[in-house]
């Protein structure tokens, strides 16, 4: 009897993390049909995750895009699309993903979190295209979808960290489409409403660029011609969306000099522009809540994003 109440008892708690689960993460959808993936070849590559104490997924083969929505009674009509960093070698995809969609979703913001394929996997065929093909997918998926997840089209947004700081302003910045339409999700528009850089890779010049992330996404010799067309900084126009900037000065891996290089050129176009520096904090720490140095960003962000489109 004692087992079967405890089994019960197991059962129910059981049902309840996997409810409670469901509650946050609603959907969890492939980007493209598999015979419809641009840019893909076969190949014998697995997608793996090594042990460590984020989740940080490697060799992605099959793009996800996974969503997490507030209470309809909280939402603002506001989403957001989460590019995680990983030098684009591999995606932190809680540190830098699932655990922003939360912290939006506490906030009425409907997020998004993409696990994108990696420039350099055996099954991409040209490394620099995947990551910005995922990335415009999924923003037009997630307009197309607007009515079924209760948000405003005009109003969504992406944020990147790190690599996935350089994929979101690359997003931001080219507004020609880099695959052919498959369907009528890619009617819609790939230009976020806004864009969030936290600790971004920006350039791909040798002097500022983080060299790990340009040696996967573009190769080691890349030609000129690459190096300017990924150089993010060079791609502002008024069009830009308004942008948020953080970033630590004494940031070893990524030099604060990308983000000062992309506030300069986004105020030269006088695209609306709010940044902060801080003197400490490092590289790569997600929300901020790790270490005493690391920069709450999320308190600096609040507002501003709530001044979008709530004047």
């Amino acid at each position: 009897m004692k087992a079967t109440k405890r089994c019960t008892s197991y059962c129910f708690i059981l049902l309840a993390v996997f409810l409670s689960s469901k509650s946050i993460a609603l959907e969890l959808a492939p980007l493209w049909n598999t015979s419809a993936i641009p840019n893909y070849q076969a190949s014998q590559e697995k997608e793996f995750t090594p042990a460590s104490d984020i989740l940080f997924i490697k060799n992605v083969q099959i793009p996800t895009l996974e969503t997490f929505l507030p209470s309809k009674k909280s939402a603002n009509g506001m989403a957001v699309l989460i590019l995680p960093g990983g030098g684009y070698s591999g995606i932190a995809y809680d540190w830098e993903g699932t655990d922003y969609a939360k912290w939006f979703n506490s906030q009425g913001i409907a997020a998004f979190v993409l696990k994108y394929r990696m420039p350099q996997a055996q099954s991409v065929i040209m490394s620099y295209k995947a990551p910005i093909q995922d990335a415009q997918r999924a923003i037009r998926y997630i307009r197309f979808n607007a009515k079924k997840f209760n948000i405003d089209k005009n109003k969504v947004g992406v944020i990147g960290s790190s690599a996935g700081g350089h994929l979101a302003s690359t997003l931001g910045t080219h507004q020609t489409s880099y695959y052919l339409a498959k369907d009528v999700i890619d009617n819609e528009s790939t230009l976020p409403n806004f864009m969030m850089l936290i600790y971004p890779v920006i350039s791909m010049k040798s002097s500022v660029t983080h060299k790990g992330s340009r040696n996967s996404l573009l190769g080691k010799s890349p030609s000129g011609k690459l190096i300017s067309q990924f150089s993010n900084e060079t791609r502002v126009t008024e069009n830009t969306p308004p942008t948020f900037i953080i970033h630590s000065g004494n940031d070893k891996a990524v030099s604060v000099d990308n983000s000062i290089l992309m506030y300069q050129a986004l105020i030269k176009d006088k695209v609306k522009t709010t940044m902060h520096i801080f003197p400490e904090g490092g590289h790569g720490y997600g929300l901020g809540i790790d270490r005493k140095e690391t920069p709450k960003w999320s308190t600096l962000a609040l507002p501003w994003l709530k001044r979008l489109y709530h004047k």
